[in-house]
């Protein structure tokens, strides 16, 4: 999951400032780059705050990718792709507003947990069990959409609801390590380009079909 967001230390409490920091931080720099005096620095509290409310570095991976799983909840379910009547057209304006939100610099639009995830799911399974639970739960709030997409259409092929959702997110942070190894977030757009084709392709309807 990604969504533009600016780290702004003035707000909230140490602890939630520390999250903030650990969000923009370490999409920017990676987990293991990412030093505590460098969160303490960005959220201006004292290292002995962050002591205080995370008993480790790993601690705090985990508690940011909870904190990311949380924020986004609420970001994605306010989002305009649920307003359309018909599941299909909500499938895909999810894939529309997901397009839409990658604006800005790398670090603005790409996933804290697929970067952390990518980077430490040999050395810490905590962390790793907590991006994966991020990824995959969003991956679920598209199941319904998509099965009532596929009852409605008479789709009886072998693939899953379940699978097709789990497929965006594949796509998606897919779409994030072109568009860091390029720098270039024309790759991520155009990823999620071809998932549009793609769905479409699998409910047999021309884009014309839905617009």
């Amino acid at each position: 999951m990604s969504r533009p967001t600016k780290h702004s230390p003035e707000r909230g409490n140490a602890r939630t400032r520390l999250l903030e920091a650990a969000r923009d931080i370490i999409r920017a720099k990676g987990f293991a780059a990412t030093s505590v005096d460098d969160l303490c620095v960005a959220a201006d509290v004292t290292k002995g705050a962050f002591f205080h409310h995370f008993g480790s570095k790993d601690a705090l991976g985990v508690a940011a990718a909870d904190f990311w799983t949380e924020t986004n909840t609420g970001f994605f379910g306010a989002a305009p792709y649920h307003e359309p009547a018909d599941a299909l057209e909500r499938v895909l304006a999810y894939v529309a507003f997901r397009k839409a939100i990658i604006m800005g610099e790398l670090a603005e639009f790409t996933c804290l947990v697929g970067t952390m995830a990518q980077e430490v799911y040999a050395t810490s399974p905590a962390i790793r069990d907590a991006c994966g639970h991020s990824i995959f739960s969003h991956a679920t709030t598209l199941e319904a959409d998509i099965e009532t997409a596929r009852l409605e259409r008479g789709i009886t092929a072998a693939w899953t609801a379940e699978s097709l959702a789990r497929h965006t997110q594949a796509v998606l942070q897919g779409g994030f390590v072109l568009a860091k190894a390029a720098n270039n977030p024309e790759l991520a757009r155009e990823s999620l380009d071809h998932l549009d084709r793609y769905i479409r392709h699998l409910f047999h309807v021309m884009e014309e079909d839905i617009n």
